[in-house]
């Protein structure tokens, strides 16, 4: 189970702030948790919402205060094509259902991680661009590291057990379309096709996530950066 905290008030309701500013605080509340295990932050959000961009950067900025972090995503644990597709290519199900092996994730990385765990832990088994595991290597984490891992679904029943530190991004889902829009073209090649599968697949499938285990509810912390450079805490 996650080691049980008291998050510090990061903010009261609609503070707005840069975008540095947020980060910086986000990283000062994470460092001032006492704690004798490694701390596990779990950054959740629709497709496009940011969440690795926010990861990437409390990551640098607990370097830059001397922080050890470990960084990892859940881009490294999908599941095979024929899995994930088994349903069809366009299922909302499929993508909510089929997309990632947490079973991998649980025992490679969030497992050993715990307070009775042995430390020993690899950061990613499969990468879906290739269709190829690729397995990191095991390394031993320290009680000091702190866990900063960022992807779709992750509040889900799998999973929520293991975030000692939730952290929910939330935009729009015309917001998630638009950047997919400018990001995702090398991808899936036209905006057509991206258009398609947002509307098809990746919007639907986040609304069942969102029905059944509402997400933003379960989060410690809920970021709107619908604009990207003014991020804004809402709630905490």
């Amino acid at each position: 189970m996650g080691v049980a905290y008291t998050f510090p008030q990061l903010a009261e309701s609609k503070i707005t702030m840069t975008r540095q500013q947020v980060i910086h605080k986000l990283a000062q509340s994470i460092l001032s948790f006492k704690r004798e295990v490694p701390l596990r932050v779990g950054i959740d959000g629709v497709d496009a919402a940011g969440k690795t961009s926010l990861a990437n950067e409390l990551a640098e900025e607990l370097t830059k205060l001397g922080q050890p972090v470990l960084r990892a995503s859940i881009d490294g644990f999908h599941n095979p094509k024929g899995i994930r597709r088994q349903r069809g290519s366009l299922s909302p199900e499929g993508y909510y259902y089929d997309s990632f092996n947490y079973n991998l994730l649980t025992t490679h990385l969030l497992q050993p991680l715990e307070p009775p765990g042995n430390r020993r832990i690899r950061l990613s088994a499969f990468d879906f661009k290739t269709e190829q595991k690729t397995t990191s290597e095991e390394i031993t984490a320290s009680n000091e590291q702190i866990l900063i891992f960022e992807g779709v679904f992750l509040f889900r029943p799998e999973l929520i057990r293991y975030w000692d530190v939730k952290i929910f991004v939330e935009i729009n889902f015309q917001t998630s379309l638009n950047r997919a829009l400018e990001r995702d073209l090398y991808l899936f090649g036209s905006k057509e096709e991206i258009e398609k599968r947002y509307n098809e697949r990746y919007i639907p499938g986040q609304k069942i996530y969102f029905e059944a285990e509402h997400p933003q509810e379960k989060a410690d912390i809920v970021i709107d950066n619908n604009d990207f450079m003014k991020p804004v805490i809402i709630s905490n």
